[in-house]
């Protein structure tokens, strides 16, 4: 009877999420551009930014991940605070300036922005390439994390296989049709749902099982203490340095990241943008939910192993509520998969459709067909992380140890180059390949952290000294845009209220 009610409850929310996706684009028709569809047609105003960025930002990790962590390592698990709020602070400066850029040229994601940069097709779709490889883990995690809720909050009525399944396709339904508009209405039901039943367990779960928060601190205390404080409860490695560095890059990655950006660009005018940095970190209260729940669930559910520990959060709800508020919470989590998991295919099909499928002469600037691409990519790359996740798990979760740290090597190429007209296409590239080298070497040679560092700040301080060694030691080629304003660096560039309508390309861009 459980299970009958609470997957019940789980069915109609996504059947809600799907027509939400759905009701997002009405009126605006079937023939709209790649700019409707991929960012919104710039004219989301700041409470779809806001819901939109936070749901981007609040994935399964969030629910499964941070209690995770929280229960086997404690303190370090406040560095996804940490960056998150400093990353919010960065993209303050850098997010309007972004969007600026993109406005100005017509361009709609990164690899847009570093062909036109460079004046090189070739290399915006070399980066759409590697993105895809540091984002498609994103998607077979969100597909993992919410088969794991799925499973739990049925009492184990639906399978794991099936649950993957489900979140394939309510997702891939709805992005297709709706883009990122749909994302962001879909974000709305979301974070109703995240703010009501993370505020509802941050009192419920104390009293129930501790009385209150000064037995749980006490026992905490006295007990856990190696969880309290750096580096942790485990191998000894997440200090100091290693959280300090870690916030750093991450902090600096996040504005870049190209799922970041796409919420950028579906900004109305920059001013939404600042708005939404200044009350993003908010959101970031939230994320001590599931960290404390974790030390929480040390007590009442010990001895939880490896991939059982994310499930630490989970193993309280299902013990101790009824089947209709553990179907209301799995909906909660299962949308924290599916916003994120949406707007990363949403990136990877329009990186394709613009920057690789572009290649071939009948897509060209074309936006219809770039649009049709783009969809039928998002198919593919959802299909491929699925498929993978039923018959080679392992194979993207490895992948997913260098996700961060390698779309970290972007910086240099997209932000130093913004900025910093006297970088190089060589010196960008050289660095690229020499940052990228490193992170996979010292990962994959269990080498992070290194010297207590974080192996992606290494690797971005040897890609930054090969960019600036490139560029200086070898003679530039006269840049036919050389006098252009690049950034907008200036304050004055306008703002505009209404949406943009869909154009052609900068010609730099489409080559």
């Amino acid at each position: 009877m459980n299970a009958v009610v609470a997957t019940s409850v789980f069915g109609a929310f996504m059947v809600l999420t799907v027509a939400l996706g759905l009701f997002a684009v009405r009126g605006r028709g079937a023939g709209g551009g790649l700019a409707e569809w991929s960012v919104g047609g710039r004219s989301l105003g700041s409470v779809f930014i806001w819901v939109l960025m936070a749901g981007e930002g609040y994935t399964s990790f969030s629910y499964l991940g941070a209690a995770g962590w929280g229960y086997n390592f404690g303190a370090p698990v406040l560095y996804v605070i940490a960056y998150m709020s400093c990353g919010y602070a960065v993209g303050y400066l850098v997010g309007p300036r972004l969007w600026a850029y993109a406005r100005r040229h017509g361009l709609v994601g990164i690899t847009d922005m570093v062909a036109h940069r460079y004046d090189s097709r070739w290399l915006g779709a070399a980066v759409a390439v590697l993105a895809t490889v540091f984002l498609l883990p994103y998607i077979q995690l969100q597909i993992t994390g919410m088969g794991v809720v799925v499973s739990t909050i049925s009492y184990g009525a639906i399978s794991l296989h099936w649950a993957y399944f489900i979140a394939f396709a309510v997702t891939t339904g709805f992005v297709v049709v709706s883009g990122l508009r749909g994302s962001a209405w879909v974000s709305v039901l979301k974070d109703i749902l995240v703010i009501a039943t993370l505020g509802f367990l941050a009192v419920y779960v104390p009293v129930h099982y501790f009385g209150g928060y000064g037995e749980l601190f006490d026992r905490l205390v006295d007990q856990k203490q190696a969880w309290l404080t750096f580096p942790g409860h485990g191998p000894g490695q997440l200090g100091e340095s290693w959280f300090i560095s870690t916030s750093l890059l991450n902090s600096l990655t996040v504005v870049i990241f190209p799922t970041t950006v796409a919420g950028y660009l579906g900004a109305r005018n920059a001013e939404a943008l600042r708005r939404n940095a200044v009350w993003l970190p908010c959101y970031n209260v939230l994320l001590f939910v599931p960290m404390l729940l974790g030390l929480a669930a040390l007590f009442v559910v010990p001895g939880l192993a490896g991939a059982d520990s994310n499930l630490a959060l989970f193993k309280l709800v299902v013990d101790s509520l009824p089947a209709w508020a553990v179907g209301v919470i799995g909906v909660a989590a299962a949308l924290s998969s599916i916003v994120p998991m949406a707007v990363f295919m949403l990136v990877i099909g329009t990186m394709w459709g613009r920057s690789v499928l572009s290649l071939a002469p009948r897509l060209g600037a074309h936006q219809g067909r770039q649009k049709l691409a783009s969809q039928v990519v998002v198919v593919i790359a959802g299909t491929l992380a699925l498929v993978m996740t039923y018959t080679a798990p392992n194979t993207l979760v490895r992948l997913s140890l260098i996700s961060y740290e390698g779309m970290a090597q972007l910086v240099p190429m997209l932000l130093l180059g913004l900025v910093w007209r006297r970088l190089t296409l060589l010196g960008a590239v050289g660095g690229l390949v020499a940052g990228v080298a490193v992170v996979c070497a010292l990962v994959f040679t269990e080498h992070d952290p290194v010297w207590g560092l974080n192996a992606g700040l290494v690797a971005l301080a040897v890609n930054l000294l090969v960019a600036l060694a490139l560029t200086y030691a070898v003679p530039r080629r006269p840049d036919p845009r050389a006098d252009e304003d690049v950034l907008a660096l200036d304050e004055g560039f306008p703002d505009v209220d209404g949406p943009l309508d869909d154009r052609e390309p900068s010609r730099a861009g489409v080559r």
